[in-house]
């Protein structure tokens, strides 16, 4: 039937044909990344109305108002990509969904690089088919964080090295080098990408003549010296970003088996739609993948191993260590096994099921776009989420609006429970500075003398139990502040949906006239200061 129909396709199939005529005409995968993101994108957009922003993205927008060469929690990419587009895009939830979607699209892009040099024609556009119905490149890729930035690090750091590896020249090698930094500045998880070219690298039967190059070392020094800001900064700060590292490294021989289970699984759960689909593409013709392997390609067989390193590498890890390993950690890396068994085929793939993909891909898609998204925003309307997160907004409005009716000055820090405080930062238009330093971020310390002189504010919901208790301490030190509680509602396109109680800790510059009231006074007492 697949001959058949390559032969003499439907009339609904041609312009689906023509398009991947077009492959090597060089707009066939622009196109199908344009669409990839601007319907995922949109799909955000209507799934998240009224929802708000996922507390990692707005962490990473806070982190980047500030350039430095680290941050106390993670490495510093995130926080430099978001204050990239920032500065070029307006500060709104479209705009930072959007980014979110075309990192995912150039992380197929450069998945793209590597599988044209091995395939041509429609299997390049099957490999991102099957990649586009993994949850990688949009569930995962929307909450926009330190794993995040690395689904388009990863693939570009293996092209350079699939380059470098082949052609021995010093323009990929120093490509490798900055490539494989960027990933190390994305999250300290790379390590193991790193790890996983050397091993490629040793296990490849081409490994002597790499090695007697100057292309690794080249490598390496390129790489040390783009990531020596970096490590000028751990030295100097104390190493912060690897302390946090290593609270996730509190288990045993017992946990770390589960971690490795529950890594396994979820690996292979976020493949299962497309491992279905390539079974069904491929049929019978599965009994030949011995022979296929045996002769495979020198360069697709350096990806084998490197695939390899990358799930073996973490999992000794985690059983040496008793690390913690979610899947979330490697899905970044999907994309090798994905090139390996279609560009690993060397059967002819009809493009009867490119077509049939294609098909089941834009359904996907337009499924989630009109019936899941909506359903899930009036889901979330009416429920809404643990952290809050459709009530940033109005909480961050309302705080500021207090403010500006007390003090008559634009708020200008602000800190609490984080996920608030770093919503507080991004929603109101005071764009106030995350007040906390990020070293202490973890901490429940009392702010500063200056940042209280100058003004500060801080809130929470109520039932954070954490952060009520710690705003009665700080207010028994203040000596000057003002305590409130408001209620804020969520909407979504006009109907109204849960409330939650919000309590603030106001403390106005020490210009401002205020009257001080007691910290013996309850705590959360909904009262206004006279000016």
């Amino acid at each position: 039937m697949a001959e058949r129909s390559d032969r003499a396709p439907a009339r609904w199939r041609r312009p689906i044909l023509r398009w991947l005529d077009a492959v090597e005409a060089g707009w066939a995968v622009p196109l199908l990344l344009v669409c990839f993101v601007a319907l995922w994108t949109l799909y955000l957009v209507i799934a998240y109305a009224g929802g708000g922003l996922h507390p990692d993205t707005l962490e990473a927008w806070a982190l980047g108002r500030n350039f430095a060469w680290g941050y106390h929690k993670h490495p510093p990419l995130m926080g430099w990509v978001t204050a990239a587009w920032t500065s070029i895009f307006p500060l709104n939830d479209w705009s930072l969904q959007l980014m979110a979607m075309t990192n995912a699209g150039l992380a197929l892009f450069f998945v793209d690089l590597i599988a044209r040099q091995f395939v041509t024609g429609h299997k390049r556009i099957l490999v991102l088919l099957l990649l586009m119905l993994t949850p990688a490149y949009q569930f995962h890729a929307q909450r926009f964080n330190a794993n995040a930035v690395l689904l388009a690090a990863w693939p570009l750091a293996t092209y350079c090295f699939l380059r470098a590896f082949e052609t021995r020249s010093a323009f990929w090698a120093v490509a490798v080098g900055c490539t494989t930094a960027l990933a190390m500045v994305g999250k300290y998880y790379s390590v193991f990408l790193v790890a996983s070219f050397a091993f490629a690298a040793l296990a490849h039967p081409a490994r002597r003549a790499y090695f007697l190059s100057a292309s690794p070392w080249i490598s390496v020094i390129t790489g040390l010296s783009v990531l020596s800001p970096h490590i000028s900064w751990l030295v100097t700060t104390g190493a912060s970003t690897f302390t946090y590292a290593m609270t996730h490294a509190n288990g045993n021989a017992v946990s770390s088996l589960g971690e490795v289970k529950n890594f396994l699984l979820g690996l292979a759960a976020a493949m299962s739609v497309s491992a279905v689909v390539w079974m069904l593409i491929a049929g019978t013709r599965l009994k030949q993948f011995p022979a296929d392997f045996a002769a495979m390609n020198p360069s697709l067989r350096l990806l084998f191993y490197l695939a390899i390193g990358t799930i073996v590498l973490p999992v000794l890890t985690s059983l040496a260590m008793g690390t913690d390993l979610p899947s979330l950690w490697a899905l970044q890396g999907l994309f090798l096994f994905v090139v390996l068994i279609v560009c690993g085929t060397r059967y002819p793939i009809e493009r009867f099921y490119t077509v049939n993909v294609t098909v089941i891909t834009a359904v996907v898609a337009l499924a989630a776009i009109f019936v899941a998204a909506p359903i899930h925003a009036v889901y979330r309307n009416t429920h809404g989420y643990e952290e809050g997160r459709n009530l940033y907004a109005q909480a961050a409005n309302e705080l500021t609006r207090q403010w500006r009716e007390l003090t008559g000055e634009p708020l200008g820090a602000v800190s609490g429970d984080d996920s608030l405080a770093f919503a507080t930062a991004f929603y109101s238009p005071d764009h106030p500075h995350y007040a906390r330093a990020f070293d202490y971020q973890d901490t429940w310390g009392v702010p500063r003398k200056a940042t209280l002189d100058r003004g500060w504010a801080a809130l929470c919901f109520r039932g954070q139990d954490y952060c009520s208790r710690w705003m009665e301490w700080v207010s028994g030190r203040a000596g000057h502040f003002v305590r409130r509680e408001f209620t804020v509602q969520g909407t979504l396109w006009g109907r109204p949906g849960l409330t939650r109680e919000v309590v603030v800790l106001m403390v106005p510059p020490r210009a401002t006239s205020a009257t001080p009231e007691s910290a013996a006074d309850d705590f959360g007492a909904s009262r206004r200061t006279p000016e």
